[in-house]
């Protein structure tokens, strides 16, 4: 197994967050829910293209992608990919309450460098590094939260753009480009893939939902994960509209189960669940993290009423 070193900017801790009464507090939110601004933090460094984000204790994991070549669109399929593979690094970032680094790293290699939606187990980070774009190779790392020491878990032929771990299970779940499949692997005690050469389509499932493309999952206890996201329909004469939501997927059917829409916008192309999102029930509420500007971005934390 590979591991990569991270680069710190200060010293901190690390403690869990966990998923208790998620699955039961989402599933009261509805259509009507109110959404209430609580908190709005500004990021104090530049944050490239977010991705993926978990809360740990009191500090925030954000997975990015700084994007230096975009990938071009081919006039004709070239190799079983649309697209060239364009140049990036992809950072994994510490932040504290106030918006500031605490560490980094950098994860992928070569063309493989964009990260996505990443996840918490308790102990360790999930977070996948894939191509920038569909069809192509993805690496998915374990990442120790205190020291960002990332350990190569497992290699895949696809665009895995977000992963949680069901810890009841002990198995992997991953979403590809667009959340169009989902993918499972058993893990071992050892944390790795317990059959490594299994056949993809023995484990892979479509997803029946269309109501949004996922951006970022977080396990949700219960063997349930839940994904936040969007869907830009094209309104005729009207260019395109961004709408928001989240979605509960039970990871034993890969079936969603609940989804409520998050009407909450930057601006009416930039919906609050573009990019990354982490929620966690309290008692009367569940409270969601947002954060949907790339470069200059800002912490949004909003509390839906119960």
């Amino acid at each position: 197994m590979r591991t990569v070193q991270s680069h710190r900017t200060g010293q901190s801790g690390s403690t869990g967050q966990g998923a208790e009464g998620l699955v039961e507090g989402f599933k009261e939110l509805k259509n009507s829910t109110k959404w209430t601004l609580a908190d709005q933090v500004k990021v104090g460094f530049v944050t490239h293209h977010p991705q993926g984000m978990v809360k740990v204790g009191d500090l925030y994991f954000l997975s990015s992608v700084e994007i230096i070549e975009r990938p071009r669109l081919f006039d004709f399929p070239q190799g079983g990919y649309d697209r060239t593979p364009g140049k990036g690094v992809g950072h994994l970032f510490k932040l504290d309450q106030a918006g500031g680094l605490v560490e980094s790293v950098t994860l992928g290699e070569g063309d493989i460098y964009h990260p996505g939606g990443i996840d918490y187990d308790g102990e360790w980070l999930w977070v996948p590094v894939a191509e920038y774009r569909p069809n192509s190779a993805s690496i998915i790392y374990r990442v120790d939260p205190s020291t960002l020491e990332a350990t190569e878990v497992l290699r895949f032929q696809d665009h895995i753009g977000g992963v949680v771990r069901d810890t009841e299970s002990n198995s992997l779940h991953g979403v590809n480009w667009g959340s169009r499949r989902f993918y499972h692997w058993k893990l071992n005690d050892r944390l790795e893939p317990a059959n490594p050469g299994l056949d993809p389509e023995m484990i892979r499932a479509l997803n029946t939902s269309h109501f949004i493309d996922y951006q970022d999952c977080q396990y949700a206890g219960d063997r349930h994960m839940l994904c936040s996201g969007v869907n830009k329909p094209s309104i005729t004469g009207a260019g395109s509209a961004a709408l928001g939501g989240l979605e509960l997927i039970d990871l034993a059917t890969n079936q969603a189960v609940h989804q409520v829409p998050v009407p909450l916008w930057v601006k009416p192309e930039l919906a609050m669940t573009n990019n990354p999102a982490f929620c966690e029930s309290e008692s009367t509420k569940l409270r969601c993290y947002f954060m949907p500007e790339d470069d200059a971005s800002t912490l949004y934390v909003y509390d839906a009423m119960k």
